[in-house]
């Protein structure tokens, strides 16, 4: 009898202990903050070769982090907040063009139930999920982010919004939702600032839950319209006399020495449209340096809300068991200023009425030393910043070559977590997903993404190929001709070689056709709408 007793307190123990060991390695399980901006330009950072704009947030990010060289994605809003989410293409999501309905279940512009999103998955693992920011991927209410999975949410539905609410709340400018509630903007609050309350209110919130979270912190900055701070924009004057010629050059050589940017590469020829800056008279120079003023200042307040962020893990306990990846969803804005919103002004740039655009003179050196900008397939458009955080696991100071995606962030995630991505979900059979788990860059076990297949682009009739050092690009302004780069050695794509490498262009041509048919994508020129429609 005795040695019964022993017997079932010995099991009682390793019971006991394996409960324990359980607890803790669900505690353990890291917490998950995505945090997205919006047409930052790939060098408009620190880490990325800016010099002109103070972000010492994300360089305390990067500088305790990894950075990748080569992250893409997918050129414009609504298609790489949709792959983003899901992990897939933007066309298997539902979103091949726009948050807008083109006829065809690859572009009805809302994510589609068998695209599973990162709330819905990481909720179903024990996951908290958090929502503060932009969403732009399903306007109707059945689309939000509330019946997607996320259990809090803040933000607003579409693709642009006024940074103040100049209106009364019966009849809002700046229209937000709060846990799928209207909700309303006080009079001189900007919006980056509310977009950070929220979510720390909901970490506040959440810290009571005893279970990790995921926090999806969408910042609207530094999309148009031109608004920010009057003290934020104070920093910056003077700042940009030297002209944006001067400045993307300098911005490229930073880039160079902060080993982003290979030291044997050139840069982006400088676009034509872009009027010299030394041609423009001095008042033409005062309104532009102004301009970038209020771009920077905006850049620089949601790196201020990145340091509030830091503090709120900080004062949980949380912050050093939290990944944080940042990230932007497209190169900076291109065009001379898009008149059809920019009519709509009522103040001067930069204050609550203003609704100027961010124009190619400056995005140019946003983008530098890349060539091109958002909505295009050039490197310009479709390049970002990708910087990991994760202390203790995440190697400080890293950067990694290769090339991601953003389809690679959600089996990344998942992996991390510890959960499987399920094949049925709500009687769904739903999407596998494409992208490839990038921990073992992340962990420092490999500094080199190790992709054996390629990446493909389609968006409005602009259409690339990444495979190995090759970059097939088809701009939707000159369709049926194709261009070729080997972008180790000329990332700013100056030289074409197509007409040297025709059976590489028609590999390359071939793989794109295969993933075409794959993912439903259609040629635009059957679906093009009526009217534009992109942000």
């Amino acid at each position: 009898m005795k040695n019964r007793i022993n017997f079932l307190k010995k099991i009682a123990v390793l019971l006991l202990g394996i409960g324990i060991a359980n607890a803790a390695f669900a505690q353990q399980k890291p917490n998950i903050v995505l945090i997205l901006v919006d047409d930052l330009g790939f060098s408009d950072i620190e880490p990325y070769g800016g010099i002109d704009i103070k972000t010492p947030h994300i360089s305390k990010l990067a500088s305790e982090g990894t950075i990748f060289k080569e992250f893409y994605n997918n050129s414009i809003c609504a298609p790489t907040r949709a792959s983003l989410l899901t992990g897939q293409y933007p066309h298997k999501a539902g979103v091949g063009y726009f948050n807008v309905n083109l006829g065809l279940p690859a572009y009805q512009g809302f994510l589609n139930k068998e695209s599973l999103t990162l709330a819905e998955v990481l909720k179903s693992g024990g996951y908290s999920t958090i929502i503060s920011g932009k969403w732009h991927v399903g306007d109707d209410k059945d689309q939000w982010p509330a019946q997607r999975g996320f259990e809090k949410s803040f933000g607003f539905i579409g693709g642009a919004s006024n940074y103040y609410e100049i209106n009364d709340s019966a009849n809002a400018d700046v229209k937000l939702i709060k846990n799928n509630q209207p909700y309303y903007l006080e009079k001189d609050k900007y919006l980056t600032d509310a977009i950070t309350d929220n979510a720390l209110g909901f970490l506040d919130e959440q810290s009571k839950e005893k279970k990790p979270f995921f926090l999806y912190l969408a910042f609207n900055a530094p999309h148009w319209p031109l608004q920010a701070l009057p003290q934020d924009i104070e920093q910056y004057k003077g700042i940009y006399s030297s002209g944006w010629d001067s400045l993307r050059v300098q911005r490229y050589r930073q880039a160079v020495l902060k080993g982003v940017y290979d030291k044997d590469q050139a840069i982006a020829r400088h676009d034509e449209a872009v009027q010299p800056w030394n041609k423009l008279t001095y008042d033409e120079q005062q309104y532009w340096q102004y301009r970038q003023q209020v771009y920077a200042a905006m850049i620089d307040h949601v790196d201020q809300s990145i340091g509030r962020l830091l503090n709120k893990l900080k004062e949980l306990k949380k912050d050093e068991n939290t990944l944080i990846i940042f990230l932007s969803d497209n190169g900076a804005q291109g065009g001379n200023g898009l008149r059809l919103y920019t009519q709509r002004n009522t103040g001067p740039v930069g204050s609550a009425g203003s609704y100027e655009v961010q124009n190619s003179n400056w995005s140019q050196t946003g983008n530098s030393p890349l060539r091109n900008y958002k909505g295009t397939p050039y490197e310009g458009g479709i390049s970002a910043p990708f910087i990991a955080w994760l202390p203790k696991f995440v190697p400080a100071a890293t950067i990694v070559k290769g090339s991601g995606h953003l389809i690679d962030i959600a089996p990344t995630l998942y992996e991390l977590a510890g959960i499987k991505y399920p094949a049925i979900y709500n009687g769904i059979h739903t999407n596998r997903l494409p992208g490839k788990s990038l921990l073992p860059v992340l962990y420092g076990k490999s500094d080199t993404i190790n992709r054996q297949g390629g990446i493909f682009w389609e968006r409005g009739g602009n259409i690339a190929v990444r495979h190995g050092k090759w970059k097939l690009v088809q701009p939707a302004t000159t369709p049926g001709k194709y261009e070729l780069y080997d972008i180790t050695k000329d990332r700013a794509e100056n030289t074409d070689l197509a007409k040297e490498n025709p059976e590489i262009v028609a590999h390359l041509q071939k793989l794109y056709k295969e993933w075409a048919a794959e993912n439903d994508v259609v040629d635009y020129s059957l679906l093009r709408p009526q009217s534009p429609a992109g942000r």
